[in-house]
């Protein structure tokens, strides 16, 4: 104020002086926004680079499938105050989960594959035969939209997760384990025989039937009960693709608060790299585009590395869910 006030007596500002507004600095749990030391986690290779998807950069969160939209809502939700205090991180992914609920083209990925095998689809459908699937990209459009259409087979052999499969089911568990039947999402539904095993007792394939006549979409599609239905990908039709399973930087909610020494609760596991296979629709995506793994989360393709139907890469942007310490 005094140096707005000389300007005005020497005449090289005009009155009145412009006023001015002081804010707190925004503090957002499990970040850091210090430019300091964002710079020493660059320089130390703590992090890839400024548009590494942990990094609260622009570049970063754009990389990491952050939109205008999510983080303006964000800006608008948490308002302004001139005293300190924290902002749960949780509140952010809430809103791009908001922004993405509807705009996210759906899709199939499995992260953790086994191989399922419909021991009777030759029997069933012929020997190599490949029954076309289709289900929507957007479940619920916004009014005037008509969701496009995803196409897939599904064959004698589909990749399910790992996880689907309990030879002892613990109580609650609704997917496969022998005896019990579940969909096929977009598919069939089948009824889960068993598994193969190697010598050290991994499994390395779940056999199931398929039962004919239960296709989703069609008349019999609700003639046998299934309790639970699961993603798959085909073994025909699936894409490998590179999945970047990213978390929170920090595990300290406050990892540079009085004094504490900010790299010390760096989360090891803050980034994970799985080969995934995903559906064809998604191999065909352009970097920046964003989808909902169903069942896994929001991606987006990753506007750097990834290569259009040669090179798929995805970046985790956010749960479906806060799962943060559950």
């Amino acid at each position: 104020d005094w140096l707005l006030e000389r300007l005005i007596e020497g005449k090289l500002l005009s009155a009145p002086p412009p006023r001015q507004y002081e804010f707190a600095r925004l503090n957002l749990t499990y970040v850091i926004t210090s430019k300091r030391k964002l710079a020493q986690l660059v320089y130390d290779h703590k992090v890839s680079g400024w548009d590494d998807p942990r990094m609260p950069t622009i570049v970063g969160l754009r990389r990491r499938g952050y939109t205008p939209a999510s983080i303006q809502t964000f800006a608008e939700r948490i308002g302004v105050t001139k005293s300190d205090s924290w902002i749960d991180y949780a509140t952010l992914e809430g809103c791009l989960r908001e922004d993405l609920e509807l705009k996210a083209h759906r899709g199939m990925a499995v992260l953790n594959p086994v191989k399922l095998v419909l021991t009777n689809w030759d029997e069933a459908f012929g020997a190599g035969h490949l029954e076309p699937c289709t289900q929507p990209a957007l479940p619920h459009p916004p009014e005037g939209v008509e969701s496009p259409t995803r196409h897939f087979t599904i064959g004698k052999e589909v990749w399910i997760e790992r996880t689907d499969y309990e030879e002892v089911p613990p109580k609650g568990y609704k997917r496969l384990f022998p005896g019990n039947k579940v969909r096929l999402k977009g598919g069939y539904v089948i009824e889960c025989t068993g598994a193969n095993k190697d010598a050290d007792g991994h499994i390395t394939e779940v056999l199931a039937t398929v039962i004919p006549g239960t296709k989703s979409g069609t008349p019999g599609a609700d003639s046998v009960k299934a309790k639970a239905a699961i993603t798959w990908v085909g073994v025909q039709d699936g894409v490998q693709a590179e999945v970047r399973m990213y978390d929170r930087l920090f595990l300290d909610a406050q990892p540079d608060a009085g004094g504490k020494d900010f790299l010390e609760s760096l989360n090891p596991d803050s980034l994970k790299v799985v080969t995934a296979i995903v559906e064809p629709s998604l191999a065909q995506a352009h970097p920046d585009d964003k989808f909902q793994f169903e069942r896994h989360g929001y991606f987006v393709a990753d506007r750097v590395d990834h290569v259009q139907g040669t090179k798929p890469v995805f970046n985790l942007a956010v749960g479906l869910k806060d799962s943060w310490g559950k």
